[in-house]
């Protein structure tokens, strides 16, 4: 029998108690035993105990962590430390802690405190761990229509709330849609948010995937909330249909599709989507902001009268839709 140190920890996976190895550095891992998910050593944190990576992207790393002192979960996001030395990688961190900080939304993820710890910059979240609509789209292909309007309906009130605040989220795509354990959809990462009436620099460059970006942005004309109602449009078309609404060989031609193709409406593509919530993301998506809808509320307005008529189609239908189960699929869990 081995005389090394054990650790019983949760596998944040399948739920399993399991030892690791008591010398395992704090954020290193081992596979779990019976799901073969990484299990990682957990770290402390002033009073939060990092259990498990969420995801990881350009900026760092978000842990599902332990409040030891108020004994709730929450999301911790740790920077990367090559990045504290970059001074745009430090605004925009303290730009998205600010952001969402101010606001006050059930559907943006709430900021309950930002930090340093021993040189290390973090922030303390709310948990949205259930996945991202990326991640849905990736796994179902087709998010149901009435899905989609939900979560339209929810994320243009989340961003009417940031407009209220003078503020643009400016990356609006299914990766910062994320959900939490009532899959309540929660719209993250300002990293990127501004003031609408700051100046926009001539260097600025187009961030992010160009599937989502508004075209008066691609040919730097002013970016008003109307590109972020476009990008959102974009991503409700991705998700209700499984497909980008333009689509090319390479992400310059993305660019100029964006720009100069006309958009397929997406019951062309798939044509049991209703023709109320069609039109709604033809003019959500038209190539002109000023065709566009003239506001959240009438954008809203459009998605709430397309669900009402999709609901009582749906109720008067021979074979209506069977009720969603309660709980989580298992896939749900890994996401």
């Amino acid at each position: 029998m081995s005389d090394k140190p054990l650790r019983m920890v949760t596998c944040a996976w399948c739920e399993t108690k399991v030892f690791i190895p008591g010398d395992l550095p704090p954020l290193g891992t081992v596979p779990c035993t019976k799901c073969g998910s990484p299990i990682m050593m957990p770290m402390r944190l002033r009073q939060f105990e990092l259990r498990s990576v969420i995801a990881s992207g350009g900026m760092g790393t978000v842990y599902r962590a332990w409040d030891t002192t108020l004994e709730r979960l929450v999301a911790v996001k740790l920077m990367k430390k090559e990045l504290l030395e970059d001074s745009a990688a430090l605004e925009s961190f303290y730009r998205e802690a600010r952001a969402c900080a101010r606001l006050n939304h059930t559907n943006i993820v709430h900021i309950y405190t930002f930090d340093e710890w021993e040189g290390q910059q973090y922030l303390v979240m709310e948990l949205a761990d259930r996945g991202s609509l990326d991640a849905r789209i990736e796994k179902l292909h087709i998010i149901p229509e009435l899905d989609v309007l939900d979560i339209g309906i929810k994320i243009a009130s989340a961003l009417d709330m940031a407009l209220k605040y003078d503020l643009l989220h400016r990356d609006i795509k299914p990766g910062n849609i994320l959900f939490n354990a009532d899959h309540e959809p929660k719209l993250v990462d300002f990293g990127l948010a501004r003031k609408v009436d700051a100046e926009q620099e001539s260097s600025d460059m187009i961030w992010g995937t160009p599937f989502y970006v508004a075209p008066e942005k691609i040919k730097r004309e002013p970016e008003t909330f109307l590109s972020d109602m476009y990008s959102l449009g974009a991503a409700l078309y991705h998700a209700m249909t499984g497909h980008v609404p333009f689509d090319a060989p390479t992400p310059e031609e993305v660019i100029i599709a964006q720009v100069n193709t006309p958009l397929t409406p997406p019951n062309l593509v798939v044509p049991e989507i209703t023709q109320p919530t069609s039109d709604a993301m033809v003019r959500a998506l038209a190539k002109s902001p000023a065709d566009r809808f003239l506001s959240y509320d009438e954008f809203i307005m459009a998605l709430e009268a397309a669900r009402s008529l999709l609901l009582r189609q749906q109720s008067m239908s021979p074979n209506p839709p069977k009720p969603k189960p309660k709980g989580l699929t298992s896939w749900w869990k890994r996401s």
